[in-house]
């Protein structure tokens, strides 16, 4: 009698499988686009943490509702200035690392 039992695979191999392999431009554009979805998420929540609404957010920063909204659900098209003052304005901290080769470069 046969065995059914099916093969497991991990999140990488399956990332390599459907994505593209760490390296490739697909899986860069991957990487990227899961990081700055995260960060609308962390703006979302801090906001709400605070009790604030979009609209409120947005005229302490210096932008329309509606650019909250956008940066909430999808950050790719913000800026890192544009992200940082939203994180000053919900006074959150915020650190940036740039790796360049085997150097750390860390703002913060």
């Amino acid at each position: 009698m046969k065995s059914n039992k099916l093969k497991t695979y991990s999140l990488a191999e399956m990332k390599d499988e459907y994505v593209g392999i760490v390296g490739s431009e697909e899986r860069e554009q991957y990487e990227y686009e899961l990081k700055m979805e995260l960060i609308g998420r962390m703006i979302k929540q801090a906001r709400q943490e605070r009790n604030m609404t979009q609209q409120e957010l947005g005229e302490i920063v210096g932008v329309k509702k509606s650019q909250i909204s956008k940066l909430e659900n999808n950050a790719n098209s913000a800026t890192v200035d544009t992200i940082v003052k939203v994180f000053k304005a919900l006074e959150a901290e915020i650190k940036f690392m740039v790796k360049l080769e085997e150097d750390y470069i860390q703002l913060v």
